[in-house]
Parts: C-alpha cells; sequence; structure tokens
C-alpha cells in the first residue's frame, strides 16, 4: 500500500475512533471521550507507539485558548499511566513515533493536577488551552540511560572549554562578585523592597537573554510582552532562572551570569538559537510578585 493510501486510511480509522463525539466545540478538532480536543497535525512513517515507562523526546508548546504562545521547546518526558482522563500522559499515548498533533486540554486540571499549582492570571478559570506535540522519537528506559551516559562521555571535552571561556569573561570583564553554589554570578542594578519570591507565587518578569559577546537571544522588551508565569512549575523557566529569580524581591533588577547546566545545557536549545554548553547572561527585572491567595 502506498503511503499516501496509509495515512488516508489512518485518517479514516482516527474519525471512526472520535465519531461517537463529533460534535466538537472547536473548529477542526475531534472530541474524544475523556473530552480530548484532537488534530492530527502530521503522521510518523514509524508504527511505533510508546510503552508505560519509555521515555519520549517531544517538540511541545502551550497557548492559551486565544492562541497565544506562552512555552516553546523540547523535553524527554517520562512516559506513566494517565493521572486523570484527559491528561497530558493520555495525549502522549494516542501518538506513534515521528506523529505530530494538536490537543485542547482542560487547563485547571493541566495546571492543578499535573503542575500542582494555581492557574496563572492569564489564562481564564474553567478554559481550554491548546498543546502542540511532536514525537521526535521513542525510547526504552534502558536505552535512554545508556544513550544518556554515551552522550555525557563523548561531550566532556566541550563542558572544559565552556569552563575556560566563562572564566576568561569574568576575569576580563572584573567581576568581583561571588558565584553562588550552583555557579550564578548576580550583580545588581538595582534594589526593590517589595514581597519575596515564594513558590507558588504568580510573578511577572521583563528579562532579556545575552551570549557573552552581548548579542541578544530573547527580550520581552523588544517583543513588549512582559513574562508571567507560576514560580516554581515545571517547564516554566530554565534552571538557572528559577534559581535567580528566587532570591529576588518585586522591584529588584539584575544580571545573572550563569554556565550552560543552569541554562540550555549539552545539548543547547530547542530551536538551535543557543548552541551547546554556552554560558548566558540575563538581564531580569521583576515588575510583580502576587501570592497564590491574591485576589487582584
Amino acid at each position: 500500500m502506498c503511503k499516501g493510501r496509509i495515512i488516508f486510511f489512518c485518517f479514516i480509522i482516527s474519525c471512526i475512533l472520535f465519531s461517537c463525539h463529533s460534535g466538537s466545540e472547536v473548529s477542526g478538532y475531534l472530541k474524544t471521550k475523556s473530552g480530548l480536543y484532537f488534530q492530527l497535525l502530521q503522521f510518523g512513517e514509524k508504527p511505533k507507539k510508546a510503552k508505560v515507562g519509555d521515555y519520549l523526546s517531544v517538540h511541545i508548546t502551550y497557548y492559551t485558548g486565544s492562541d497565544s504562545l506562552f512555552f516553546n521547546a523540547v523535553r524527554s518526558i517520562k512516559h506513566t499511566s494517565s493521572l486523570y482522563p484527559g491528561d497530558i500522559q493520555e495525549c502522549l499515548a494516542m501518538l506513534n513515533e515521528e506523529d505530530s498533533a494538536s490537543f485542547y486540554i482542560n487547563a485547571d486540571q493541566f495546571f492543578i493536577k499535573t503542575l500542582k499549582a494555581p492557574l496563572p492570571d492569564f489564562i481564564p478559570p474553567d478554559s481550554y488551552m491548546k498543546v502542540n506535540i511532536k514525537v521526535l522519537s521513542i525510547r526504552s528506559a534502558e536505552q535512554y540511560k545508556k544513550d544518556k551516559e554515551e552522550f555525557l562521555s563523548w561531550i566532556d571535552d566541550f563542558g572544559i572549554y565552556e569552563q575556560t571561556v566563562l572564566k576568561h569573561y569574568i576575569e576580563n570583564e572584573q567581576i568581583n562578585v561571588s558565584p553562588t553554589p550552583s555557579g550564578i554570578y548576580r550583580i545588581n542594578i538595582s534594589v526593590g523592597n517589595g514581597k519575596q519570591v515564594e513558590k507558588g507565587d504568580t510573578i511577572t518578569v521583563n528579562y532579556e537573554g545575552r551570549f557573552l559577546n552581548g548579542k541578544i537571544f530573547d527580550s520581552t522588551k523588544e517583543r513588549n510582552e512582559p513574562f508571567q508565569f507560576v514560580f516554581g512549575t515545571e517547564w516554566q523557566v530554565v534552571k538557572g532562572l528559577e534559581e535567580a529569580i528566587g532570591g529576588m524581591c518585586n522591584g529588584d533588577h539584575a544580571l545573572f551570569i550563569m554556565p550552560s547546566e543552569l541554562a540550555f545545557g549539552k545539548t543547547g536549545s530547542s530551536t538551535g538559537t543557543i548552541p551547546p554548553f554556552t554560558s548566558v547572561i540575563f538581564e531580569v527585572e521583576l515588575l510583580d510578585v502576587k501570592g497564590p491567595n491574591t485576589t487582584e
């Protein structure tokens, strides 16, 4: 059977499987029994589906119900049994390797049950959010562990080179502050006197990401769009920014220089903008901090 006919056949089967809930409230999407809205974007050529315990490398993006992007990254996710009907794990279970699909899921359940965090201010209560997922690869737990060990041994030399580059930068810029135990250098621009950031707070920041040569790779200021997220939840900011912001108070404005292990790591950014083993600088201005029980 030719590839085109295989794809057409799979599409027909998908329609049949979901036809009992074809009264979709989202145009172009089919609705599952669990309440997921689902649209296949691309069929892969490998009929391989993840089993519980496997690791999936996925390109995943989150959008509000009004289609505003608020997360975009490549992640390795362990496939587990669903926590509740219509969760992210159910989305993953529907896809083969190299498949790409778009889902609308319940936003309240995703943040409260999956991330164990309050719903952010920018998502209305009792609403849906859009999640686009492309499965890049599926590996068993054993293969994932083996690949990780081989990769880490191959790239050790690059880590040593990065340490040398960062050391020279600190010396040349005559930066005389001591790093944190994890390796972050903080240089205060101005100090605020507001609330200290705590887990569960909804915070709003302006940030600018730069390479050591000063070139900007990301800026909320240039977009005129401050970034808001719930502090302490998964997949929101890189590890170094999580640590840096956790030590800030409302009104603080500071520079943070951090090694790649706290930023985009040994693989670089998912977009390819930041290469592997690249130390970066983040200029962060903390604009607002709201506790989880704040109503305004």
